[in-house]
This record gives C-alpha cells, structure tokens and sequence, in this order.
C-alpha cells in the first residue's frame, strides 16, 4: 500500500490528549467561528511586520496558514502563523524577543514527531507556531490550505463540520470534534497528489 509522506493516523482525541504539554494559558480567548474575513489576511501582515523587527534576522519562513488563510472558509478569529527557525530548540535565540514583543508560549510539545513551540499574541488574537526545518505539519497546513482554495465542495464539508463542532454539547474539544472531516479531506488531498503516490487509507481501518 502506498502512504503519502506527510499522511498521519486518524486521532480523533489529539487535541485533548496535548493539553497536559500546556504551560500557560492565551491571552485572549479563541471566540465563536464566524463567517470568513478579509480583515484576516490585513491581520496577518500585521504580525509579520512584528515577526520581521522581532526575530527577522531568525526566521527562515513566516507564513499564513489555518482556516483564517483561505478565502470563503469559515474560522474562530485567529490568526495561525508558522514560523521556521534554524532550531526551534534554541529557545534562548527567540524566545526572549517574541516575550518582550508580547507574545506568550503556552505549548511546548512534539507534533508528528517534530519538536514544536506554540506562542499567542492578544491583538490581533494569534497562535505563532515555531518549527525548525523540515517539520512536518508546517508542510501538511500548506497541502490543507492549499487544497481548500481550489476546492469548493470540501470547504463547504469544512464549514458545516465546523458548525456541528461549534455546537458540540462540551465533552470533546472543539477540534476533536471535527477530526474526523480534516483527516477526509486530507486523505483526498493526498489522494489528488501527482507528485506523491496515496492508496486510500479510510478511518474505519485505521486504529
């Protein structure tokens, strides 16, 4: 069977399961999913601009990713950016700048086996993603992202799975919730690579 590179195992339960890498809680609370706005991308420019005099001379990348990244998809208000560093480790490169700029580290954990820093920022409300390079998930938001801008049924599935998430009764974590569609369309997204070959791999036969 053929697995595309960046393919991870369905978990529904991830999100939940991480919280005990929290170290800290964000300043600013998420809010309600809310209609796409084209504010976000203005948003975004905005905490490159902070990124660029922070740790500029640092960052090998600075990038939009997350649902407020593309056009028509509904999101909570949050700006996701990645950020590649040369080694996310060396946190006494970075971290004091991103701080006093005002940023705030509340996760630092492992994700797809790669070393990761999640950091917040109140105004615009962000999650500042720090990887060094290589990592995986940077390149698995580029393959989402990008497959939700030239696909308008999946990003129609995409709201409305976040609608029922949004409505969920609170047992589950919001994007536990909606695991399941983003494991779907990943799986067609890695399934139309050309460059990558991808036999189907449905959740019912993964563990």
């Amino acid at each position: 069977m053929h697995t595309h590179p960046l393919w991870r195992p369905f978990n529904p339960g991830a999100n939940a399961a991480r919280q005990g890498e929290r170290v800290a809680t964000r300043q600013t609370a998420p809010g309600a999913v809310q209609a796409h706005d084209e504010d976000w991308g203005e948003q975004f420019e905005g905490i490159r601009r902070v990124l660029m005099e922070t740790i500029g001379d640092l960052a090998l990348s600075i990038s939009h990713v997350g649902s407020t990244s593309v056009p028509g998809l509904a999101a909570k208000p949050v700006i996701d950016v990645d950020v590649i560093v040369r080694d996310v480790e060396d946190e006494h490169s970075y971290m004091p700048r991103l701080e006093a700029a005002g940023f705030r580290l509340i996760f630092r954990d492992v994700m797809s086996g790669d070393p990761h820093r999640q950091l917040t920022f109140a105004r615009p409300n962000t999650n500042l993603h720090v990887w060094s390079p290589g990592a995986i998930e940077p390149q698995r938001h580029v393959v989402f992202a990008d497959w939700l801008r030239t696909n308008l049924t999946d990003r129609l599935r995409y709201n409305a799975a976040k609608a029922a998430a949004s409505a969920g009764d609170g047992s589950a974590r919001y994007n536990d919730l909606k695991a399941a569609a983003v494991y779907d369309i990943y799986e067609r997204a890695f399934t139309a690579d050309a460059q990558h070959a991808h036999d189907p791999h449905p959740r019912a036969l993964v563990e």
